[in-house]
């Protein structure tokens, strides 16, 4: 069975500035690719070429299958989940409906919308009851995120992009939704490519690591063998653990 998205040496150039170089990845379905890196090293770059917020200078990325540049980019990403900071929800529309956003525009039926989302608020821990009908204005930071996930889910998408989601939370609510989102991966079994920059997060959430150094790939590998790495960079990420306060460690379910 072919992988749900391959990049095939991609590359991506603005202004003369190679910010990508030839990456060749593979994301089989079920697992959680995180992309690791410092800023500039074209972690979010990568990930936008997914759902054609950007293109390739060269090669070619594949979504189950089939080239991202023969696709439609409007019925492309209504088939991907995407999440970001604080959620990147609609200010003027409530919680039920900013998770309504895809299905309402993919002509699902009404009961069905409702359905859906009351089971996706359950699932992320916000009782429709108390927040269908309260704005963004009126969530927390962790709320939002929750909010979020929920939208990427609504219409069952084969795949999340997930960009850097939890960076703008506080240590606790962010260790919180790590767990949280851990746990939702496995409920819903959802393949997910995942951007950060903290090595804790990488080890805690990924199947696979990607780590990328000025537009290159230098390792991947699964978070036991990322420990073992003997790549510089690898080792400068995970010489940050030592020096960092003890938080959570890689594993959680």
């Amino acid at each position: 069975m072919a992988a749900l998205v391959e990049f095939r040496s991609a590359s991506y150039r603005i202004g003369g500035r190679e910010v990508l170089r030839g990456i060749d990845l593979l994301i089989e379905d079920n697992e959680t690719v995180v992309l690791l890196g410092r800023s500039g090293s074209g972690k979010t770059t990568l990930l936008k070429m997914v759902n054609r917020l950007l293109d390739p200078s060269a090669g070619e990325v594949l979504f189950a299958g089939k080239p991202v540049a023969n696709e439609d980019p409007i019925r492309l990403r209504r088939r991907i989940g995407y999440v970001i900071q604080e959620g990147g929800l609609f200010p003027h529309k409530t919680v039920a409906q900013n998770v309504a956003v895809v299905p309402t525009l993919e002509s699902w039926p009404e009961d069905r919308i409702q359905s859906r989302v009351k089971e996706l608020l359950e699932a992320v821990g916000l009782p429709a009851e108390v927040y269908a009908e309260r704005y963004p204005r009126q969530l927390s930071g962790g709320e939002k995120q929750r909010v979020g996930i929920a939208r990427a889910l609504a219409a069952d998408p084969p795949l999340l992009l997930l960009d850097e989601p939890f960076a703008a939370l506080d240590p606790v609510t962010r260790f919180e939704m790590q767990r949280h989102f851990a746990r939702l991966r496995q409920a819903f079994g959802k393949t997910s490519l995942f951007v950060t920059h903290d090595i804790r997060e990488a080890l805690m959430l990924g199947t696979r690591i990607a780590l990328l150094k000025e537009g290159r790939l230098e390792v991947v590998a699964c978070p036991e063998e990322f420990t073992r790495a003997g790549f510089p960079e690898a080792r400068a990420f995970l010489a940050t653990l030592s020096d960092a306060s003890p938080g959570p460690s890689h594993g959680v379910q």
